[in-house]
């Protein structure tokens, strides 16, 4: 008798898609890569490069990453400073030239006076740009302002166009916060506040009007300048007290 064929054609290849051992895709498969795949670009990504960035950010980025490299002391900045403080004595002679009341020389005091104001803000700008900030510069700046203040106010008293008792004020806060600052070194370095230097452009601008030859009646205008001056002295200089009481407490500078 014979036995039943058994088939080999399309059973075969039934049996085969049964095993799953099929060369076609099986549902739900694609060719296509899948979302999440690292070949595919993400969203945000760019095939141009980051742009180069500039010397100003370079000079900055290496002083982060290398803070233990020290910033040269003759830079820009400090000798702007240095130029700031040499210009006192200069804008003095021109206060005190003929008699002190001449209209040519009072104008031309004041232009030594902006002077070494601009450059105040400059040599700060340029300290916090290119990474040329140093102990040096903290210390000197402030000291270059009170001297030139100083310098402003009691050369004005002398002539008789500012009270004394204003300078007087202006010139024991001045001096007592230089001490107050060398006192504790050993602690650590209070820079100069954003407050202090609100202080300073106010007190520049109440000197200037009055060292320009303005008529008098401007005079009022030039005295309530001077009276917001001198309260931002007083206030300043309250907050630089409690920052060194901070500093010898903690041994660092409070950050706000």
């Amino acid at each position: 008798m014979l036995s039943p064929v058994r088939g080999t054609g399309v059973s075969a290849q039934r049996e085969e898609v049964s095993n799953g051992d099929s060369a076609l895709p099986r549902a739900g498969d694609s060719a296509l890569p899948r979302a999440g795949d690292s070949t595919l670009p993400r969203a945000g990504d760019s095939a141009l490069p980051p742009p180069a960035p500039t010397p100003a950010a370079s000079a900055a980025n290496a002083a982060q990453a290398h803070p233990g490299t020290a910033v040269p002391l003759l830079n820009i900045a400090n000798v702007l400073t240095v130029l700031r403080i040499a210009i006192v004595p200069v804008f003095l002679w021109a206060l005190f030239a003929d008699g002190g009341h001449d209209s040519g020389w009072r104008i031309t005091a004041f232009v030594l006076f902006f002077v070494a104001s601009v450059t105040d803000r400059i040599d700060g700008q340029l300290a916090r740009k290119y990474g040329l900030v140093t102990d040096f510069g903290k210390l000197a700046d402030p000291i270059a302002d009170k001297a030139l203040i100083g310098a402003a106010l009691v050369g004005l008293s002398m002539l008789g166009d500012l009270s004394w008792w204003v300078t007087a004020v202006i010139a024991v806060r001045e001096l007592g916060i230089t001490a107050l600052r060398f006192s504790v070194l050993r602690h650590g370095v209070i820079p100069a506040s954003r407050g202090g230097k609100l202080k300073t452009l106010v007190q520049s601008l109440a000197i200037g009007m009055y060292v320009l030859p303005l008529p008098d009646a401007l005079g009022i205008a030039s005295a309530a300048v001077m009276a917001v001056a001198v309260a931002l002295t007083v206030v300043t200089g309250i907050d630089y007290v409690v920052q060194s009481v901070r500093l010898r407490s903690h041994g660092r500078l409070h950050v706000r």
